[in-house]
């Protein structure tokens, strides 16, 4: 049965279409590239996944006039609970009247809300990744942070080629993809290593970076966490502050094509009450004498098999 909506607010999917495009492309939010939207129709149930187990080996010979020998699909129900999620501000119609000739004063609200709605995404999807709780072992996580990736001289190519390794012999699919944060990019275009592999450059950038990822690291995918909040208390001055630590990177392989594929992880969304990463609403408060804005999405954050990552450590 549909859910039965007793809102007066009014859907503004075109307001929601304007502020995803602009915060989910160079805006420096990673978090649903990370973990996949993985549309869900139940607030909480379980989603089953492919594990490591299907690839043990099978008798595959087969006699004449003989039944087949028959194998199973091995799945592992993955629990998910989605959390509402969501914020909301007021245009007063005198604000609205003030900002006219200035700016689409719609828009721009709509826009900060949902920033500070995906910085929170982003913060949860961060911590989630980025933990040395979950990556632990010489399987899981390798520690260099005695040859830390601000020393330009350090080998930087070799351990995330380690690391690879160390994905591919854990679950049979190779790694696809480098998380790390800007100030970690930053120290891989000074790379010595890296910057020899262009010769003649007088500076290397990041579209030469990921455009020699593939012979590089032998990677499809970098993904640079860039986003920053203002990490100061109410009424203080600005202090920013990286949401992806400096500290670690993640060599990994995402989950891509079908919903039960090998991979990190993903992001279950509850679609019958947020269709959408970015939900918007709009509804009228006639005691302010204005119109609410709100932003709202229900979800999880889920990790599949921490072995469809390896962590590294590369900062002192």
């Amino acid at each position: 049965m549909p859910i039965q909506q007793t809102t007066y607010a009014a859907p503004r999917a075109d307001l929601g279409e304007a502020i995803r495009e602009c915060n989910l492309s160079g805006e420096g939010f990673i978090a649903t590239q990370v973990l996949p939207i993985r549309e869900v129709t139940k607030e909480a149930a379980t989603m089953s996944v492919l594990t490591r187990e299907n690839l043990k080996r099978k008798d595959t010979k087969h006699a004449n006039g003989s039944t087949y020998n028959r194998v199973n699909m091995i799945t592992e129900d993955k629990a998910y609970a989605c959390v509402g999620y969501g914020l909301e501000a007021v245009l007063t119609d005198k604000d609205r009247a003030n900002y006219a000739s200035d700016l689409d004063a719609e828009l721009e609200l709509t826009d900060v809300i949902n920033n500070n709605l995906l910085i929170e995404l982003e913060a949860r999807v961060a911590a989630l990744v980025f933990n040395t709780s979950t990556w632990t072992g010489a399987a899981l996580t390798t520690d260099y942070s005695g040859a830390p990736w601000d020393i330009v001289s350090s080998d930087a190519v070799s351990q995330i080629n380690v690391a690879k390794e160390k994905v591919r012999a854990n679950t049979g699919y190779k790694a696809d993809t480098l998380i790390i944060s800007e100030v970690q990019l930053c120290n891989l275009l000074a790379n010595d290593d890296i910057v020899s592999r262009f010769p003649g450059a007088a500076i290397i950038t990041e579209d030469m970076l990921r455009a020699g990822l593939a012979s590089i690291f032998g990677l499809k995918n970098l993904l640079v966490g860039g986003k920053v909040y203002d990490s100061a208390k109410e009424g203080q001055d600005f202090v920013g502050a990286d949401i992806w630590s400096d500290d670690y990177a993640m060599v990994c392989r995402l989950c891509q094509g079908s919903v039960t594929s090998g991979g990190l992880g993903r992001i279950p969304l509850w679609t019958p009450l947020t269709p959408d990463i970015s939900t918007v609403e709009q509804y009228r408060d006639e005691t302010v004498k204005g119109d609410v804005f709100r932003v709202e999405h229900n979800v999880d954050e889920l990790i599949f098999d921490p072995y469809f990552g390896h962590l590294l450590t590369v900062d002192a």
